[in-house]
């Protein structure tokens, strides 16, 4: 009778802790329609594709993007190739980056990124060689929120992402020309 006893208390808390974790999860669930911006920009870098198109793999960007310091979870030890998994520190948050193309023979590499509870973002890079000593670059950057409540900063991302394009050019000129690279 000792053992039903205990038995049935124990199925009556695991059912109770199911209901409540459950309960707890739909109370984190958006409320509404979240916001999905799509922003992108071009600019041309005066560097040789074979030069310029590492550049933008998350290990290499380390030498022009100032702050950038990937955590790499996969693989070990760094570098970059299809499917890196690493993290990036956003003040008190973390987001996780997996990159989902990197072809640099035709000029693609991609990455989605997810902060949890804010935001998941595609970001999509097209390369292409202008000349023997000139790289055009597109990048298009889809975010959307993961609550509505961030809608606003989500679309303030979407229209900062807009603008660095110039910022971009520049830094990674600077690199190119301050390693002999151009």
């Amino acid at each position: 009778m000792k053992a039903i006893s205990i038995a049935i208390s124990m199925l009556l808390l695991g059912v109770i802790a199911t209901v409540a974790y459950y309960h707890l999860r739909s109370l984190r669930a958006p409320k509404g329609p979240v916001a999905h911006v799509e922003n992108g920009f071009e600019f041309t870098a005066h560097g040789p594709y074979k030069t310029v198109a590492p550049l933008f793999g998350a290990f290499v960007e380390r030498v022009w993007a100032d702050g950038w310091n990937p955590e790499f979870l996969h693989p070990s030890p760094a570098r970059d190739t299809f499917g890196e998994v690493f993290t990036i520190a956003h003040s008190h948050l973390r987001s996780t980056w997996v990159n989902t193309a990197f072809d640099l023979e035709t000029g693609h590499v991609q990455y989605v990124y997810v902060i949890p509870d804010a935001q998941a973002v595609l970001i999509d890079i097209h390369l292409e060689q202008k000349d023997p000593s000139v790289t055009g670059v597109k990048v298009v950057y889809q975010r959307t929120a993961l609550d509505p409540k961030l809608n606003d900063h989500i679309s303030k991302l979407g229209e900062k992402d807009r603008g660095m394009g110039k910022e971009w050019e520049t830094a990674i000129d600077t690199y190119l020309q301050a390693n002999g690279k151009q």
